[in-house]
């Protein structure tokens, strides 16, 4: 009989151990390239241009030893997943023959080698010609509409005006139609214009032409304003690091640490890399990378993390995490990878630009063509407003704001030590209708303390607590560490024999050639033991030793301060659903639930059965809702992979918590779940803003240029000005501070 409880628990634990793989390998497969897959990055600088941009991505997709490319208008960079077999230096230069056929003033790098961006004087020279080419363009546009002259000196200041204004424009529209680039905003202003000329409207032309120059100056500012914006949000590496040798301190690089490297941190300085302090105390600024404006203190034996900042006092740090496996290079990859990962809508919007333009252009000529054949109307007449179609035919506004939206959005998170993997969690955040939160650690504070020891005749607490000790050194599980620090004696392990842990019961091993178990109540009674049971709210250890019971071990953990306060505001936020899931006992659990008023619970539960709960959970919920799992990590791996979307909470220093979700709280607040939330809802009206201004606004004018209410003016003044506003208005998610 007990043989066969012992094939039975052995069966489980393999179970849930397959589950626990299951969910790992899900997460790594989610994570890391095919390994028949490389991937390389590029940069594209002096991309100015999104609905290029576009293009770009497209056409580098389409390159046949390319699995996948995602260009990003926003860090002009471009990530490209190749097959394994393919010379890298062969997809860089059909890249470099794409870029420059679309886009020939941009530069393609490989991103290691690129040092700096474009210098400040170039930038400034750049802008310099570009103002004074408008200032003459301008002055021979206002001497030509204020003086009376004949027609041959109007068509020489206008057609000079327009050339030396709009003269690069009519030469890449040029250029691209040799190129096969026919709906490019460069084609379409130089018909518009060339068309206006041809009806004898010189001003028109001119003033387009113009209005689409400084439109796209200021356009390229407001770009490089949000790009800086954004970019200034992740500024938390330290351009140095004082590295001690011997007597000397020397400045270097921060990627020039090694482990075992003693560095000096002095009052204002950031720390370069991950390490331990082992001289001094100091108050350090963590909040670039978790949102806390609270400086929290640190002293000799505390670990320091790349991205604090020292506001006092001198430190002294041993290094224990290269550059490139410290926190500040995680987040910085993590953050600017996430554009790669594209919302819904943002794909959605990049498909529309692309049959938009040559709809409205298809527009232009059957408004040119239809009515002067078969109604009798007069040609220059409807000519004039199909020019106005084509005027307001370039999708900028869309293709620009909304991904700036969407990367604003998870800058803004990042700020508030809330790192989103992508535009698309960020997105999907907006349709939570069930958040299934774990207990130890997500709602409590998973930090143990032994409370009391109910020993039986014959034993005393100290000879309970040490033999549930020697067992309970081999766990990293808290409540066994907590029983460890407990007891007063310093125990080791070379007694146990046979160690073994049985997932959601607690851990057997040999001992003197006896038997000794230590766990919940499944265990001994597994075991055939007979105890006695006692009704504490909160975890009950039970000891066992030569199939005797010996004792119970009452350990209690506190509830966070923030918890209650998280699921207010989770419910006012109109979550339908507030779930727990934790392998503790019942009554622990509903004590938990109804302090915090969560709708249900499910205690008792080993791995496999939380990824049950969550697989019901999706298939039973409504079609577009999404089902958050909030947990602690690589303990959850296999929920936190299965839910839409998982959560990893308290992700500061946690290599396995960032690895592991879609969304990871940089502290230990579930409060920060609410500001996710409430950043995703605020990044989705902007967005929806822009869309809704943008194409309006289109609507409009092409309806008033149809019916001839509207002039080409008017057409080009109207869609410069929607492209700004909507760049400022997503520029609104980087500079707020608070989200309703």
């Amino acid at each position: 009989m007990e043989a066969k409880k012992l094939v039975t628990e052995i069966k489980k634990e393999s179970k849930a151990k397959d589950k626990v793989i299951e969910g790992v390998e899900k997460i790594d497969s989610k994570l890391k390239p095919d390994k028949k897959e490389e991937s390389m990055k590029l940069r594209l600088e002096g991309l100015g241009c999104a609905d290029c941009a576009a293009k770009i991505e497209r056409e580098v997709k389409q390159l046949s030893n390319v699995q996948e490319a995602r260009l990003d208008f926003i860090s002009e960079k471009l990530t490209i997943i190749f097959k394994k077999d393919v010379v890298s230096s062969e997809i860089i230069e059909s890249v470099k023959k794409i870029v420059n056929r679309i886009e020939p003033e941009v530069r393609v790098s490989a991103e290691q080698q690129i040092k700096t961006s474009e210098t400040k004087e170039e930038k400034s020279n750049n802008f310099r010609n570009k103002m004074i080419k408008l200032i003459v363009g301008s002055s021979l546009f206002v001497v030509a509409l204020l003086f009376e002259v004949s027609f041959l000196q109007s068509l020489a200041l206008y057609g000079s005006s327009y050339l030396i204004i709009g003269g690069t424009v009519v030469l890449k529209a040029i250029k691209n139609i040799g190129k096969g680039q026919l709906f490019d905003e460069n084609f379409l202003m130089t018909i518009a214009t060339i068309g206006a000329f041809a009806i004898g409207e010189f001003p028109e032309a001119v003033a387009v032409m113009l209005f689409y120059k400084v439109g796209e100056i200021f356009q390229a500012r407001a770009v490089d304003h949000s790009r800086r914006s954004i970019k200034s949000l992740l500024e938390i590496k330290a351009d140095y690091a004082n590295l001690k040798i011997g007597d000397q301190i020397k400045q270097v690089a921060p990627e020039e640490l090694e482990v075992g490297d003693i560095i000096v941190l002095k009052a204002g300085d950031k720390v370069p890399v991950d390490g331990e302090v082992i001289d001094g105390a100091a108050r350090v600024d963590t909040s670039a990378l978790t949102g806390e404006s609270v400086p929290q203190k640190i002293t000799a034996g505390d670990e320091i993390l790349s991205g604090f900042i020292n506001q006092d006092g001198a430190l002294k740090v041993r290094v224990t995490k290269e550059f490139n496996d410290s926190a500040v290079a995680k987040v910085l990859d993590l953050v600017e990878n996430a554009a790669a990962k594209k919302a819904p809508t943002e794909n959605f919007i990049t498909k529309f630009a692309r049959y938009y333009t040559p709809l409205v252009v298809a527009g232009a000529f059957l408004v040119a063509i239809i009515p002067p054949l078969f109604m009798g109307e007069a040609f220059s007449l409807w000519f004039y407003r199909a020019l106005v179609f084509l005027v307001i035919s370039c999708p900028c506004a869309l293709v620009i704001s909304i991904p700036l939206g969407f990367f604003g959005g998870i800058g803004a998170a990042s700020k508030n030590g809330i790192l989103v993997k992508g535009g698309n969690y960020l997105e999907a955040l907006n349709s939570v209708k069930q958040v299934v939160f774990d207990k130890t650690g997500t709602l409590t504070e998973g930090v143990f303390q032994v409370v009391e020891i109910n020993n039986q005749a014959g034993w005393t607490e100290e000879e309970v607590l040490e033999l549930a000790a020697m067992i309970e050194l081999n766990s990293n599980h808290p409540i066994a560490k907590s029983i460890v620090e407990a007891c007063p004696t310093e125990v080791n392990n070379k007694m146990i024999d046979n160690y073994r842990e049985i997932s959601g019961q607690g851990v057997t091993a040999t001992v003197k050639g006896k038997e000794l178990l230590v766990g919940n109540q499944k265990l001994l009674n597994a075991a055939g033991i007979e105890f006695e049971t006692c009704n504490f709210k909160g975890t009950e250890v039970y000891v066992s030793y030569g199939q005797e019971f010996i004792g119970t071990i009452l350990i209690s953990d506190q509830i966070k301060s923030d918890a209650k306060g998280a699921v207010k505001a989770l419910r006012e936020l109109k979550v339908d659903n507030l779930a727990m899931l934790t392998g503790d006992l019942k009554q622990v659990a509903l004590q938990v639930k109804d302090h915090l008023n969560l709708d249900e619970y499910y205690a008792e539960l080993l791995p496999e059965n939380k990824v049950e709960l969550m697989e019901q959970f999706i298939e039973g919920k409504e079609e577009g809702a999404k089902v958050i799992f909030v947990g602690d990590g690589i303990n959850d791996a296999p929920v936190l992979a299965r839910s839409d979307i998982g959560v990893a909470m308290g992700g500061l220093g946690s290599d396995a918590a960032i690895e592991a979700a879609d969304v990871v709280l940089m502290t230990d607040e579930p409060t920060k779940l609410v500001e996710a939330i409430k950043i995703a809802r605020f990044t989705r009206r902007v967005v929806w803003q822009n869309i809704i201004l943008a194409l309006g606004v289109k609507g409009i004018i092409l309806i008033m240029g149809l019916f001839g209410m509207t002039t080409m003016w008017a057409a080009i003044f109207a869609d410069v000005g929607v492209a700004l506003l909507a760049i400022f208005n997503a520029l609104r998610i980087i500079m707020n501070k608070e989200f309703n």
